[in-house]
């Protein structure tokens, strides 16, 4: 309850933020922050070792020989990225013509460095499920990084005030960190734990990069073939849809990694438990998708105001992309706490690669919306590929899996005859009455 309170009011208080800040800043500046926030990903992806996961699915995360191993890994991970970054930064601003990106990544990037030096026993509340106090760090920490950018941004009024906000929200939840869970990392040197976290790494080895170019090769490519302008059109269109998805998808990460955790070796347990938490997925996550092809223009005109409707159809494919990456995410959690990261990483690969591909030519085919298309076809390769490693690997039985998906469709139905009768009676030109029928 605590978990889901917290990660609800944050993305609350990030919905009720865009929602400002689209009416104070100019799209450009989403489109500009976009930029960075991909360009800085690059080789924080290449060099994510997942120590995380390794800490939580393994047996020793409680100790804190353990726990302070991965902290200077992670620490001197950050650093290594940082520097990197550092020297590219005046690159990346010549490629996509906007000087002010160099100084925007060597700002932005410093967040990367405070979130490797989040106190090293707040990995262990995570593990011991305590969430009251990890949503404290995560979730307060985010919540006052929120107030603090929508200040900026009534006093700077421009893109300066996301790039100090985002590293204010990891200023905090550092500092939340080493208050709610005290304990300095020590300078002792346990061999057998470094050894058992870079063992664990070996499977997640090239896995952030492979999702990196899934879920970013669409801004990197829309950046140049359009002006920054369309591209914070399209940014704010995919967040919105990204806002609900994100709490969804932290949320039951937080909870079914160390549930499936407990009970490793049981494969009809995990299986059964799998199975339920897609069902109730499926039945929330299909109409909420099929709500917005309908209703997607009148909810950007609301939110973020009448110039964003173009965003229309982005939107409906995001939403598509964001169901199937939820039910993805689901199966990526049992495999990790099965301790078999590399699982997850053939299927996130091929998406990487599909991504690749298809990308440049349809977003030059079909514009803006040409970025969810591609990421829609790169999705449903890797989600098809997760199930038929489940099913191979752990037992899965796809026809008990997939029996929901009759519910979820009739409920479906539902929304789409709402929004055909809306159209019909002339509804759909009046966004409060629209969204209120979706």
């Amino acid at each position: 309850m605590s978990l889901g309170t917290g990660t609800a009011a944050e993305q609350v208080s990030r919905f009720a933020r865009n929602m400002l800040l689209a009416r104070l800043l100019m799209p450009s500046a989403f489109g500009a922050m976009a930029i960075v926030m991909s360009s800085s990903s690059i080789i924080s992806a290449i060099s994510d070792v997942g120590l995380g996961p390794a800490v939580i699915q393994h047996p020793r995360g409680t100790e804190d020989s353990f726990l302070d191993a991965a902290w200077w890994l992670g620490l001197v991970r950050a650093l290594f990225i940082y520097g990197i970054v550092f020297a590219m930064a005046p690159w990346v601003a010549r490629f996509y013509a906007i000087p002010a990106l160099s100084g925007l990544l060597r700002v932005t990037l410093l967040a990367t460095i405070l979130d490797a030096m989040l106190s090293p026993r707040s990995k262990r509340i995570q593990k011991e499920m305590k969430f009251g106090r990890y949503a404290m760090i995560i979730n307060g920490g985010s919540i006052l990084g929120v107030i603090t950018t929508v200040v900026l941004a009534l006093i700077l009024h421009n893109v300066w005030a996301l790039a100090f906000g985002f590293c204010a929200e990891n200023v905090f939840r550092c500092l939340f960190s080493y208050i709610l869970c005290p304990g300095l990392p020590s300078l002792k040197f346990d061999r057998t734990a470094y050894s058992e976290l870079i063992h664990f790494s070996k499977g997640m080895f090239g896995l952030a990069f492979f999702h990196l170019v899934f879920s970013r090769a669409d801004i990197f490519v829309l950046g140049k073939l359009f002006s920054a302008n369309m591209l914070g059109l399209y940014t704010l269109a995919v967040y919105l849809v990204q806002t609900p998805a994100t709490f969804v998808i932290n949320m039951l990460g937080s909870i079914l990694l160390p549930a499936f955790s407990h009970v490793r070796g049981d494969k009809e347990r995990a299986n059964r438990m799998l199975t339920e938490v897609t069902s109730w997925m499926l039945l929330l996550g299909f109409p909420f998708a099929m709500m917005l092809w309908f209703f997607g223009s009148s909810l950007l005109t609301l939110v973020y105001g009448a110039r964003y409707a173009v965003g229309a159809t982005t939107l409906a494919m995001a939403g598509i992309v964001a169901f199937i990456n939820i039910l993805n995410n689901l199966i990526t959690s049992l495999f990790f706490a099965e301790g078999r990261p590399a699982l997850h990483r053939r299927a996130v690969a091929a998406s990487a690669i599909v991504m690749a591909i298809c990308v440049y030519p349809i977003c030059h085919l079909l514009g803006m919306v040409g970025g969810q298309v591609s990421a829609l076809i790169a999705i449903t390769a890797s989600y098809l590929l997760q199930i038929a490693r489940a099913r191979d690997i752990l037992g899965l039985r796809l026809t008990r899996y997939g029996r929901a998906i009759l519910p979820a469709a009739c409920v479906s139905g539902v929304v789409v005859l709402a929004g055909i009768g809306a159209r019909v009676f002339g509804l759909a030109r009046i966004p409060v009455a629209d969204i209120a029928i979706g």
